[in-house]
C-alpha cells in the first residue's frame, strides 16, 4: 500500500468516527437516570392554640348505699310459726315478715288483765269509803298503787304479745331470711333479716387528700366541693351507660380518713327505677368544674412514641418539628396541655403521617363544628368524659 492509499483511509476513518461519536453521545444522554421531580409540601390540618375556657370532668370510684338500712331484730324470744315474706322482694311499711309462738305471751297477758281486774275492784270498793271514814287512808293509797302496777304488767304483758308480730318499719326491699321456720330467737341479738330503703339512693366516693387540696387552691373549685353546691354528680355504669339523672353532693365526712388519705363524699340520687343496687360499684363523674386561661388541643394531635409524648408544630418557614408535652386532663374531645405549648403554637392535626420533622408542610386551618381554625372549648351538652385521660380519684 503506498503513502497515499494510508493517508486515504485515515481520513475515511476519522470522517466515520466523526459521524459516530454524536449519535454516541446522545444515547448516553437518553439511557442516563432522569432527575426526580420537585415534590410539593404535604398539606396538613392544623390549631392555633388559644387560651380558653375549658370544662373539667373528674372521675371517681363510687359505691351504692341504701337510703336507709334496718335491722329487723324481736324484741322477745320464742319459736318461729310464720315467714310469709319473699326474700329479696319489696316490702310495705307494716307488712308482717315473722311471727313467733303466742301461747306464753297470752297466757301472760290474760293473767296480767285478771290481776288488774281484781286491784281495781279492790280500789273502787275502799275508795267511796275513805270520805265516810269507814277505811284509812292508807288502805286506799295501797289499793291505788296496786291498781296503777296492775296496769304497768298489762301494758308490759300486751306489748310482749304484740311483739310476737314483727312488722317491716319500713318501706323498701328486704334481704335473705336469717332465720327460718321453726328456729328459735333468743331476743334482739338475733338478726331476722334486713331492709334497705331504695328510693332515693346514695352513692359515695372518696377524693384523695391531693385531690381536695388542688380544690382548695381554686376558688371556683372550692365552692363547689360543698354540701349543696351547684357541682352536677352523674353515675356510670360498668358497662358504659349513664344514669338518665344526676344526683347532688348533701355530705362530706368532716374529716379524712387516715388509713386511705381520702374524704368521704355522698350524693343523693332518686331512684324510683331500682337501677342504683346497694353495694354496687360505678363510676361517678364531677361536672361543673372548669380550668381558665387552659391551652387545650384535640387528643388526636397527640402523638405517643419511645415513651413519650409529643406534637407536630408548624414553625418558621412552615417548618414541622417535633415538641414533647405533658398533657392533663380530656374535656370532651380536647386533650389540656399542662406544659409544652405555649399561645399563637400551630399545631397539625391531621395528616401527622405525612409530616417528615425538618421539612416544609402547607398548614390549612382545621375547621371545627363553628367553622373555626382553632381547638373549640369542650364539654358541652353530650360531650363524653374520657376517664383514660381524665383526673381519677384513688
Amino acid at each position: 500500500m503506498t503513502q497515499r492509499e494510508v493517508v486515504r483511509t485515515r481520513r475515511r476513518v476519522l470522517i466515520v468516527l466523526a459521524g459516530v461519536t454524536p449519535l454516541m453521545t446522545t444515547a448516553c444522554k437518553k439511557q442516563g437516570p432522569a432527575a426526580p421531580p420537585t415534590m410539593p409540601p404535604a398539606q396538613v390540618g392544623i390549631v392555633t392554640v388559644q387560651p380558653q375556657r375549658i370544662a373539667e370532668t373528674y372521675e371517681f370510684v363510687g359505691e351504692v348505699d341504701p337510703f336507709r338500712r334496718v335491722e329487723v331484730r324481736s324484741r322477745v324470744d320464742g319459736i318461729v310459726t310464720e315467714r310469709p315474706f319473699t326474700e329479696g322482694s319489696i316490702v310495705k311499711k307494716g307488712q308482717v315478715l315473722y311471727r313467733l309462738d303466742q301461747v306464753r305471751y297470752e297466757a301472760a297477758y290474760r293473767d296480767a288483765v285478771a290481776r288488774y281486774d281484781n286491784a281495781k275492784r279492790t280500789f273502787d270498793r275502799l275508795n267511796p269509803l275513805l270520805p265516810m271514814h269507814a277505811v284509812a287512808q292508807q288502805d286506799v293509797d295501797n289499793a291505788r298503787s296496786a291498781l296503777e302496777s296492775a296496769q304497768a304488767e298489762v301494758d308490759v304483758a300486751k306489748k310482749d304479745l304484740d311483739d310476737t308480730t314483727i312488722p317491716a318499719e319500713i318501706d323498701g326491699r328486704v334481704g335473705r331470711a336469717q332465720i327460718e321456720l321453726g328456729a328459735r330467737v333468743t331476743g334482739p341479738a338475733d338478726l331476722l333479716t334486713t331492709i334497705d330503703q331504695l328510693d332515693p339512693a346514695y352513692v359515695t366516693f372518696r377524693p384523695s387528700s391531693q385531690q381536695l387540696l388542688a380544690w382548695e387552691a381554686d376558688p371556683q373549685a372550692r365552692v363547689l366541693v360543698e354540701p349543696g353546691s351547684n357541682l352536677s354528680v352523674h353515675v356510670v355504669f360498668p358497662d358504659g351507660t349513664e344514669l338518665p339523672r344526676t344526683g347532688r353532693v348533701n355530705f362530706i365526712a368532716p374529716t379524712i380518713d387516715s388509713t386511705t388519705g381520702t374524704q368521704e363524699f355522698r350524693a343523693l340520687f332518686e331512684n324510683g327505677d331500682h337501677r342504683l343496687v346497694p353495694g354496687q360499684f360505678v363510676h361517678v363523674r364531677l361536672v361543673g368544674f372548669a380550668r381558665l386561661q387552659a391551652l387545650a388541643i384535640p387528643q388526636r394531635a397527640v402523638q405517643q412514641g419511645l415513651g413519650r409524648q409529643f406534637v407536630y408544630v408548624v414553625g418558621p418557614g412552615d417548618t414541622a418539628t417535633a415538641r414533647d408535652v405533658h398533657p392533663g386532663q380530656w374535656s370532651g374531645s380536647l386533650w389540656m396541655i399542662d406544659s409544652g405549648l405555649v399561645a399563637g403554637d400551630r399545631v397539625i392535626v391531621d395528616g401527622v403521617q405525612k409530616v417528615v420533622p425538618g421539612r416544609p408542610v402547607a398548614p390549612v386551618p382545621l375547621a371545627d363544628s363553628t367553622g373555626r381554625g382553632r381547638a373549640s372549648p369542650a364539654g358541652g351538652p353530650g360531650a363524653p368524659a374520657k376517664p383514660a385521660g381524665g383526673r381519677q380519684g384513688p
